[in-house]
């Protein structure tokens, strides 16, 4: 127990400091659903989705737009989303959309979402409780901002919520209830409505673009400026509202870098030629602002001029005019050579600078020497221009039509573009931003209007969007001054590592993939992800999926050394596969105790596993003293996840009612829809039944064939057995009994007990020409594979048979064997033991099904 408890510290430990590893990374995630389909359409939240993404994109998040999600589509988006927001300093959730409350819980509605039944609030809707709780467990800091306090469009007025049929409100969201260092902002107040408005954005919407972009404002004040605007375009019927348990201040558009000059530059400047060219280079600021200049020193010896014009001190020049800035130095000025300086300072558009020094040495430009002076000047001048026109053309050639690969779900990767100039005077500014994913340089993330100077593009990085496959284009215009540029563009390609395609988990909240059930992982995924491990030795997701890989080979020793890695690592899916081990005891004794300690660590961080394993401990006792009401809400969260498994063990408690919980088998159909919807085997075989029995639904025996047959087809254990008693029986199709003992034979194999009996039943039914040894052979499975002694009758029925039968099916069973079984004991418990053996040998891991 010391170890255990041990272990789940250091993974606390691992978790709470990985915001500090991870400092400084902002990820929004951004909803407008318009497109309704059986409520009224909204106008403007698809729009004001475009509006606020492109806005919090300039302010340098990463950000995932959607627009007009299902309730399947959103899980998808917000797994994806969880995934990249893992170990962020600041999480942002915008939703633009309807939305209403019951009993004081706010719902998020999907555009699919038809709310018909009392039931379908659980699997048609989004609770908004539900997504904070994923965000605090993920992130410093949480913003969620809400423009969906709309009316309730559906006609129903009552829905399940947890064990109680509670009455929808009207009007509105209620209040939420922040917990440490999260802001949750509301389109107007609680209880209130909000409109769409006249224009093409909601006035909430409209607002908050244009005032998030207000550089270096604390995101309190933002909302106050949002909520005078919003009051003062509704004529004050909608007032927005906030609830803000902020310790720490959050800045949307940071604006913190200085122009960028050189600090000190060096001249020579003849005397009595008139105005010569300073050859300055213009101003960049990295964040893309607008940059004026102005003159702190004056030179002493001449006088500045800018298009023929004297220039004065504190006289403000636009950046971009800088290097057409001449000085002229009168005849006589100079005798011999002197020295000379002039000091200026950058300002950008939100009180950032810098001060530059041009350092002169002036000499006389009369006789000879001076018109030899100027002719090295005026060669040594056409050679910098020629100089940099090769620089330009050069580091235009290093980026244009660059085509590179780059790895999902590995942080910021450096594209190691080989630049080369490191010239100080050029720049490039980007044209175009990549559509996803987020360009960075080590010290700052870059936005759609940054710049970057030339000795900061070989640490440029790109990190692709989690969930976006397509390639994305970035356009740079790469520039020395206002009168020479060229535009270069690269294409940059998301790439999945094949150790995730090979092994990656469904609904790992740190995975990038849909993944792969245990029984799909291949012979070539042990490798793929040893190399994935060792070319990505921080990334803790390729060491649990290497110990997927290593179970599903059967290396169960080395299988769990991989995942104790990765949970030491702060891999969350991995200290719920921890708990798996020791609750069934692979490779180790059953300890039920430390399994349901490690289920509840991986919970408490919002793993959907975790939360139904741990939801059905505390649901039924296992292990743990019960609470029913704990547990049934921690499998609804987890089905809420589209986690399928809760979803089925939810239809068994309402279609029995169990612990206090009623039966009702319409709510339990409901969640085996939904588990079908996201193509789930075993919800197929569940509401098959149902449709073959008629509970909670009408009676309909093709829609159960269809279901068992599709179940069947996916490798699903009792769904051939369902099919199988439709024709032995005759249910809905014809009667074929040679189709169900083909079907039977196939239900054994995969595992199912029931069909095993069943299937000697069937050979017995034949009379005079049953074949004995076939009953005992399917007998024996039946008992061997009868885990939880469910068919007690299949022991007593073995034990009926005779002698001879039962040896002629050991001997048959014994040959199929790879290796061999003790001779021990009685016929009957060689026959079971054998039956066993035959049925691992075909089956060898441990998860097959």
């Amino acid at each position: 127990m010391l170890r255990l408890c041990g272990f789940i510290a250091a993974f606390i430990l691992v978790s709470l400091t990985t915001f500090e590893a991870c400092a400084d990374r902002r990820v929004a995630l951004v909803i407008g659903n318009s497109d309704y389909r059986d409520i009224p359409a909204l106008k403007n939240p698809a729009k004001d989705a475009e509006d606020v993404s492109a806005t919090l994109r300039l302010a340098g998040f990463e950000v995932f737009v959607a627009k007009n999600l299902t309730k399947l589509q959103f899980e998808d988006q917000f797994r994806d989303y969880l995934a990249a927001v893992d170990g962020a300093d600041l999480a942002v959730v915008y939703y633009s959309g309807h939305g209403f409350q019951i009993g004081g819980e706010n719902f998020l509605i999907p555009v699919d979402a038809s709310l018909k039944k009392a039931a379908d609030i659980e699997v048609q809707a989004v609770k908004l409780n539900d997504v904070l709780e994923q965000l605090r467990s993920k992130s410093k800091i949480q913003v969620i901002i809400l423009d969906a306090c709309r009316n309730n469009p559906f006609p129903r007025n009552n829905y399940w919520l947890r064990d109680q049929l509670v009455t929808a409100g009207n009007t509105g969201l209620a209040q939420v209830r922040s917990s440490l260092n999260t802001l949750i902002a509301f389109a107007t107040e609680p209880g209130a409505i909000a409109y769409d408005g006249s224009g093409d954005l909601s006035p909430f919407s409209s607002a908050f673009s244009r005032r998030a972009l207000a550089p270096n404002q604390e995101i309190r004040t933002v909302m106050s400026a949002v909520r005078r605007d919003v009051v003062q375009a509704t004529n004050g019927m909608q007032v927005p509202w906030e609830n803000s348990s902020l310790i720490d201040d959050v800045v949307l558009m940071r604006r913190s870098n200085r122009p960028s000059l050189p600090p000190v530059l060096e001249k020579v400047v003849l005397s009595g030629v008139g105005p010569v060219d300073l050859g300055l280079p213009e101003p960049v600021d990295v964040d893309g602002g607008a940059v004026s200049v102005s003159i702190e020193r004056p030179p002493a010896m001449g006088r500045l001029m800018l298009d023929g014009k004297d220039v004065t001190v504190g006289e403000p020049i636009a950046g971009k005019d800088l290097p057409r800035l001449q000085m002229d130095v009168p005849k006589g000025a100079a005798t011999q050579d002197e020295v000379d300086m002039l000091a200026y300072a950058t300002h950008d558009d939100w009180g950032g600078g810098s001060q530059g020094i041009l350092v002169f040495r002036v000499k006389s430009g009369d006789g000879a020497a001076g018109q030899q002076i100027m002719a090295s000047l005026e060669a040594e001048q056409k050679q910098q221009v020629l100089e940099r026109g090769i620089h330009i053309t050069g580091a235009a050639e290093a980026i244009e039509k660059r085509k590179l690969d780059v790895p999902v779900g590995v942080g910021p990767v450096a594209l190691n573009l080989d630049f080369p100039t490191d010239d100080p005077a050029v720049s490039l500014k980007l044209s175009s931003y990549p559509a996803t994913g987020t360009l960075s340089l080590p010290d700052r993330t870059l936005s759609p209007q940054s710049s970057l100077l030339a000795g900061e593009v070989d640490h440029l990085r790109y990190e692709p969007q989690i969930g976006g496959a397509a390639p994305v284009e970035v356009g740079f215009e790469i520039r020395a001054d206002s009168n020479s540029s060229k535009p270069a563009t690269m294409k940059l390609s998301p790439t999945v590592d094949a150790c995730d395609t090979a092994a990656g988990e469904p609904l790992d909240l740190q995975g990038v993939v849909p993944g792969l059930l245990p029984n799909e992982i291949g012979a070539g995924a042990v490798a793929a992800c040893e190399t994935a491990v060792k070319t990505y030795p921080d990334v803790a997701r390729f060491r649990y999926e290497l110990g997927r890989a290593l179970l599903a080979a059967g290396n169960v020793a080395e299988a769990r050394t991989a995942i104790e890695d990765a949970a030491k690592k702060g891999h969350v899916r991995a200290v719920f596969e921890l708990g798996y081990l020791n609750a069934t005891g692979t490779g180790t004794a059953i300890d039920r105790t430390q399994a349901n300690a490690l289920y509840k660590a991986a919970a408490d961080k919002g793993d959907p596993y975790g939360m139904t394993s741990w939801g059905r401990a505390l649901f039924n006792g296992y292990g743990v003293n019960r609470d029913t009401a704990k547990g049934l809400d921690l499998l609804l969260k987890a089905a809420a996840m589209g986690h399928t498994y809760a979803m089925n063990d939810l239809a068994a408690i309402f279609t029995e009612g169990r612990n206090g919980v009623p039966a009702d088998p319409a709510r339990a159909v409901a969640f085996l829809q939904a588990g079908v919807q996201r193509q789930d085997m075993y919800s197929m075989n569940l509401l098959g039944r149902n449709y073959l029995g008629g509970q909670g639904i009408d009676k309909d025996p093709k829609e159960a064939q269809a279901l068992f047959q599709k179940a069947t087809d996916l490798g699903q254990p009792y769904a051939p057995g369902s099919l199988a008693r439709m024709y032995r029986d005759g249910i809905g199709v014809r009667q074929d009994p040679a189709e169900a003992q083909r079907l039977f034979e196939l239900a054994t194999t995969r595992g199912d007990p029931s069909s095993a009996y069943d299937r000697a039943a069937l050979e017995m039914a034949k009379g005079d020409k049953a074949d004995q040894a076939v009953a005992v052979r399917f007998l024996a499975f039946a008992v061997a594979l009868d885990l939880r002694k469910e068919i007690p009758d299949a022991k007593k029925g073995l034990a009926q048979f005779g002698t001879e039968p039962k040896k002629a099916a050991l001997d048959a069973l014994r040959q199929e064997l790879k290796s061999k079984t003790s001779p021990s004991g009685s016929l009957d418990t060689q026959l079971v033991t054998a039956a066993r053996k035959v049925w691992e040998e075909a089956n060898p891991r441990r998860d097959l099904f």
